[in-house]
């Protein structure tokens, strides 16, 4: 996308260089439904009007009227006026045009008062109705002209309030002669435009170059293409922003380029304005119902093109950014959600999406891990903050890894303790075999996790199997903990237990069902419980 602010008009049009578009509003406004009433009340009478020596007056009057017509729907196109007020200010091309339209006037209200004048004595005759119609349309027409070439020379020097007078004589000139004001005081262009990247798709050689020309005149980045083939090539390969397609053209024709861009999921939302020389009212509506964002006939109005191509540009840039806004909110949720499961269960964050407050619960049987590097705090007294840190977070990323590989779920760490559990927060039957096979993991993690920063640590690891709650804990810094006796037991078999080796109770031994090799110790007193039974894990198998 080009950077619209860097583009901003520089405000170098002038009042005469406006003129023409000037004259294009006011002659839409103002000058068209008159002369297509002169017109048409011109036809009526030559319907009907005898084959006499006054019809050669009717067919002079017919014919300034078709040149009164022919000179106004000219001035619809303000290519077209540009030669007639080519080297004149505003003041002076407004009265080289009032001297142009009032020859063909003149000639109406002349030839239309002869005849009136002959038809006078004819009683009840309907023509005369139409004649007088004629004349009144040709004097109101003559005085909007006046009144415009007044107002313009006011404006051009500087005399507004005398300008404003003449509005307020009637009011039927407000609309246009503010349309006027508004060019005449303020640049054809007012702020910056939106600009982009536009390909123009034209198999008409010249039509192409001209337009090429005038969108990177006016600050676009143009590409060209002159084939319909060639245009969905470079649709393919590179990004825009805007594409003016022609309806016409040999091969691929435009409205089936059209259906292959809306068609395509990457390049649908892409705007798409059809420039045809078909100026009927179907073809324009079968394209907008295409997916066509605007159709415009040829020759192109530069000014229009201008506008149509602004608005379609923004809507673009506005959902772009919608998009970009969408995007940069989805990833956050997911980083949110990411956060949010390396402190809750997946399972538990569902349950809290389906509006669940408050979450506690039972699980009959459940394997708790303890560890805990032994001397931790002696060892590294002498070793700086952040190489502390760097060990306990090798060592404890690590443990992560196990624990998700082994189908464990990490509950906490508590300075150099890390606590883990398998059958919660849902039930498995092998929750013990799952938790004795990453503790005997874990004494070769950590040694490789401390040798790699010069030093050699240990850890004692304990086990137990029992009943166990589990729940949210906290409503600020929330956290998944687990509860109970058969938690105090693993922290006791990891205090009693021995460095590099896994301790577990009876209860663990007999739900790991003979599946690990174990050596029997000597009784220990256990607070809380008494004299235990209590056994070592053997070192997995290589």
């Amino acid at each position: 996308m080009v950077d619209p602010e860097a583009n901003a008009t520089d405000g170098r049009d002038t009042a005469a260089e406006a003129l023409p578009r000037l004259l294009a509003v006011f002659a839409r406004a103002e000058f068209q439904a008159p002369v297509e009433a002169i017109s048409g009340l011109v036809a009526l009478l030559a319907e009907d009007w005898p084959d006499d020596p006054s019809r050669g007056d009717l067919d002079k009057l017919a014919a300034a009227a078709s040149r009164l017509d022919g000179m106004v729907r000219a001035l619809l196109d303000p290519s077209a006026t540009e030669g007639l007020m080519q080297g004149r200010d505003a003041a002076a091309a407004s009265s080289h045009l009032r001297h142009e339209l009032r020859t063909p006037i003149t000639a109406i209200l002349g030839y239309g008062e002869l005849l009136a004048e002959e038809i006078e004595a004819v009683p009840d005759n309907a023509q005369t109705g139409i004649i007088g119609d004629v004349l009144d349309a040709a004097r109101r027409l003559l005085a909007q002209i006046d009144a415009m070439v007044e107002f313009m020379r006011l404006e051009a020097q500087g005399r507004g309030e005398e300008a404003q007078r003449l509005l307020d004589a009637d009011a039927a000139l407000h609309e246009p002669m503010e349309a006027i004001r508004s060019v005449l005081k303020e640049p054809a262009v007012t702020g910056p435009r939106a600009l982009g990247r536009v390909l123009v798709v034209d198999d008409n050689a010249s039509t192409l170059d001209l337009l090429s020309r005038r969108l990177r005149r006016d600050g676009h980045e143009v590409t060209s293409c002159d084939n319909g083939e060639g245009a969905l090539e470079l649709l393919a390969g590179t990004d825009f922003d805007l594409v003016l397609l022609d309806l016409l053209m040999p091969g691929l024709s435009g409205i089936e380029v059209l259906h292959r861009i809306k068609n395509a999921p990457e390049t649908a939302a892409l705007p798409v304005i059809i420039v045809s020389a078909l100026d009927e009212i179907e073809s324009a509506v079968h394209c907008i119902e295409s997916g066509a964002d605007d159709y415009l006939t040829k020759p192109i109005n530069p000014v229009l093109l201008r506008a149509r191509m602004t608005a379609s540009l923004e809507r673009k840039f506005l959902r772009d950014r919608d998009q970009a806004t969408t995007q940069k909110l989805r990833h956050e949720q997911e980083r949110s959600e990411g956060l949010l499961l390396n402190v809750l269960p997946r399972s538990v964050v569902e349950r809290f999406r389906n509006g669940e407050s408050v979450i506690a619960d039972s699980f009959a049987c459940a394997t708790i891990l303890f560890s805990d590097l032994v001397d931790f705090t002696q060892t590294t007294a002498t070793l700086p903050p952040d190489v502390v840190l760097e060990l306990l977070n090798g060592i404890f990323s690590r443990f992560d890894r196990l624990t998700a590989e082994h189908g464990l779920e990490k509950i906490k760490t508590i300075g150099d303790a890390y606590m883990a559990a398998g059958g919660l927060p849902e039930a498995c039957r092998d929750h013990a075999a799952r938790a004795a096979a990453m503790a005997l993991r874990m004494p070769a993690e950590v040694a490789a996790a401390s040798r790699a920063l010069g030093q050699d640590l240990r850890i004692r690891i304990g086990l137990h199997t029992g009943p166990v709650a589990a729940g949210i804990i906290g409503k600020d810094k929330f956290i998944y903990d687990v509860w109970g006796d058969t938690v105090n037991v693993a922290s006791r078999m990891e205090a009693l237990g021995e460095p590099g080796r896994v301790h577990v109770t009876g209860e663990t031994l007999a739900a790991l069902g003979g599946r690990f090799g174990a050596e029997a110790r000597t009784p220990v007193q256990v607070k809380g419980r008494g004299v235990m039974s209590t056994y070592l894990l053997d070192a997995l198998p290589d």
